[in-house]
């Protein structure tokens, strides 16, 4: 009798240790909250990395993409640092330029930019203008001149529609109007095929790997103006330097102090998020499958065939980039908001 109870004894023990043991992951499902709509790059991409990602966490759980769409990832990152729990199964896939609305205090910015739990970005997103070559703006000169500037699409006050037209007009004395209120990059790019408005700020990567832009390119529908690289992109042509052109037209300090900023955006590439708080070992899991993943030889493939760039930012990377960018003096802050519309 007593063998048996010894046994029973050591069957619940070794019960009791593996489920000790077992990974926090295992048997889970990891949400990706993304703030775009389906078939948007920024939709592809966390598809793309949630499908390796699960390779190198312990546990391989299941990774998941919700679309949350609105307001230029504004919801979706609300969400995020609001609504979801930092238990590490929920991320977000969000706008790198939101901390803007942080910094010139608007209300629907119900985040700390500083306090996410920075996962990681798979590249550094460089940025340029495009325009309809039969629209009348042939030269920058042309919309510096115009009486009536060009019409440029956007989503919302953080998107790459919005802030780089009006960076282009603190920095460089350009004028556009800003047309507001579409639901991501179709809609714009759209809107411009029909003609309804001239241009639209966006990253090169897209530009480069996605139609409608391969067909556009190919009949010379539209052209590039500017680009934000410090050095010239050479699959742009000869497509001008938004610093070139700031030397050209010599910017003022403060101008340029603020377009350090606003660009600093570039680097947070398409960051992929967690809600503040999240425990340590969780994110340090998290961060490490995530450049896994970016690592591996099937996840590149795929993205080499796609035209993906990749240039890998670490969440530790973002997170101090993150802390130093929210940290601005009172005058950049104040002149960002002249730029930004507040």
């Amino acid at each position: 009798m007593k063998r048996l109870i010894f046994a029973i004894s050591l069957l619940f023990l070794g019960v009791t240790l593996s489920s000790a043991q077992a990974p926090y992951f295992q048997g889970k499902t990891i949400r990706i909250v993304t703030g775009f709509p389906a078939g948007d790059v920024n939709d592809l991409w966390p598809r793309l990395i949630g499908q390796y990602m699960t390779k190198y966490v312990p546990g391989n759980p299941t990774f998941v993409v919700q679309n949350m769409t609105g307001a230029g990832s504004m919801i979706a990152a609300n969400h995020i640092y609001g609504v979801a729990k930092p238990d590490g199964l929920t991320l977000g896939w969000i706008l790198p330029s939101l901390y803007f609305d942080q910094l010139v205090a608007r209300a629907e910015a119900q985040f700390d930019w500083a306090k996410y739990s920075w996962i990681g970005s798979p590249v550094q997103s460089e940025h340029h203008m495009y325009m309809r070559t039969d629209a009348p703006y042939k030269t920058i000169e042309d919309i510096r001149r115009a009486a009536e500037p060009p019409k440029c699409g956007s989503g919302g006050a953080a998107g790459t529609g919005f802030y780089l037209p009006r960076l282009f007009e603190e920095t460089l004395g350009l004028k556009f109007n800003i047309i507001t209120g579409y639901q991501g990059g179709g809609p714009i790019d759209l809107a411009v095929e029909r003609g309804e408005i001239h241009c639209r700020a966006m990253t090169i990567e897209s530009y480069l790997t996605r139609e409608p832009f391969h067909s556009w390119r190919k009949t010379n529908f539209v052209k590039s103006i500017i680009q934000t690289p410090h050095k010239r992109d050479p699959r742009l042509g000869d497509t001008p330097t938004i610093y070139e052109l700031m030397d050209q037209y010599k910017t003022a300090d403060q101008s340029r102090r603020v377009a350090t900023v606003i660009l600093a955006s570039g680097v947070f590439g398409r960051p992929m998020v967690g809600p503040p708080g999240m425990p340590a070992d969780r994110l340090k899991i998290l961060r490490g499958a995530y450049l896994s993943a970016l690592r591996d030889p099937a996840l590149k493939a795929e993205a080499d065939k796609r035209g993906y760039e990749m240039e890998p930012v670490s969440g530790d990377e973002l997170e101090k980039l993150a802390k130093d960018v929210i940290a601005q003096p009172p005058a950049v802050i104040e002149r960002m908001k002249k730029v930004l519309g507040n």
